[in-house]
């Protein structure tokens, strides 16, 4: 039994859109804005309200008590922070991101491109990224991907990873033909700098022969960097590749650790093949409960199999009545 592809384009990569955690480690920052006022009516911080006591105003500590939850002292705080700095960038970036989640003030995407921006004009790399992204979704700024690639480009020059990573699918996406060497290069940088997607991202290349010769080695190298940082695509590319030998000598076991921590993640692929390793005892002791709770689970998704819906068909009434239960419990209910 070989493993299938997933069936993968280099053109599907997906664009990461979402603020990335860099945000938040070191977050928010130009100028005063005196049209954005500090919330009149929230009631209590949605944060912690017994582990943790709410930081004291005199440590000034906004990303502290953003950190812990107390985000309505986070915007004070921050605000303060700029009154006093009209150059305080960091808390500039926190006061955009804190509108654009809604996090101690009314939601206002306008309002947090108006910081992020400030913040960016001042050199701030995690807000530059922020404006790029609010261009490129046109939510909070009208639509604009030559803005969002200035952007991405100021911020990837100062070592932003997911920059550099939508950089790369930009250079993909866009213009009448795709980029792929630049995509190579900005992805390279990203998944060195620890972004996973931009580590899929890069196997795929390798793997498919995009913007380079085919190299099974170096996409399984990218593939597990992926797989170790939790990217769930990831898993499932490289449990392909560790069962087919793909680039690395094959190795069914470690094939289906990686099937069944991606089917635990809700994979449909992974969850199929996970079905097909179990019922067939391949890398991992045979369970054909365990195996039918993923055969429906992944058809339930769209994935069909003849050969597991043939073992389904074998099942004993208290087998089927087992692996109801496993489904039920794998859902939740």
């Amino acid at each position: 039994m070989r493993a299938p592809r997933v069936a993968l384009s280099a053109l599907a990569v997906a664009l990461t859109v979402v603020a990335a955690q860099a945000q938040k480690a070191s977050p928010p920052p130009s100028m005063l804005d005196p049209s954005i006022a500090a919330p009149k009516s929230v009631d209590g911080d949605a944060g912690p309200s017994v582990a943790f006591p709410a930081p004291p105003v005199e440590t000034d500590d906004a990303f502290a008590a953003y950190q812990r939850g107390f985000y309505i002292t986070a915007f004070r705080l921050a605000l303060k922070r700029v009154e006093r700095d009209k150059t305080d960038a960091a808390a500039m970036t926190l006061l955009g991101q804190l509108y654009a989640e809604g996090s101690g003030t009314t939601k206002d995407l306008q309002a947090s491109v108006r910081w992020y921006k400030a913040a960016a004009d001042l050199g701030d790399p995690s807000a530059a990224f922020a404006v790029g992204v609010a261009a490129l979704k046109g939510e909070g700024i009208p639509l604009d991907r030559a803005l969002a690639k200035q952007m991405f480009e100021r911020a990837a020059d100062k070592g932003h990873a997911g920059a550099r990573y939508n950089l790369g699918v930009m250079a993909i996406e866009g213009g009448s033909q795709p980029d792929f060497p630049r995509a190579i290069e900005q992805f390279r940088l990203a998944a060195e700098g620890g972004n996973a997607d931009a580590a899929y991202s890069l196997g795929v290349l390798y793997h498919l022969g995009r913007g380079t010769v085919r190299n099974d080695p170096e996409a399984i190298k990218w593939f597990k960097q992926a797989a170790d940082a939790d990217n769930v695509p990831g898993m499932v590319e490289y449990a392909i590749m560790l069962f087919n030998g793909e680039g690395a000598t094959k190795d069914e076991a470690q094939a289906a650790r990686w099937f069944l921590k991606a089917a635990q993640r809700g994979n449909p692929v992974a969850q199929n093949r996970a079905a097909r390793l179990l019922a067939a005892g391949r890398g991992v002791a045979p369970d054909i409960v365990e195996a039918m709770k993923w055969h429906l689970l992944a058809r339930s998704a769209g994935i069909q199999d003849e050969w597991l819906d043939g073992r389904l068909t074998e099942l004993s009434t208290s087998q089927r009545g087992a692996v109801e239960e496993a489904v039920k419990r794998f859902n939740g209910g």
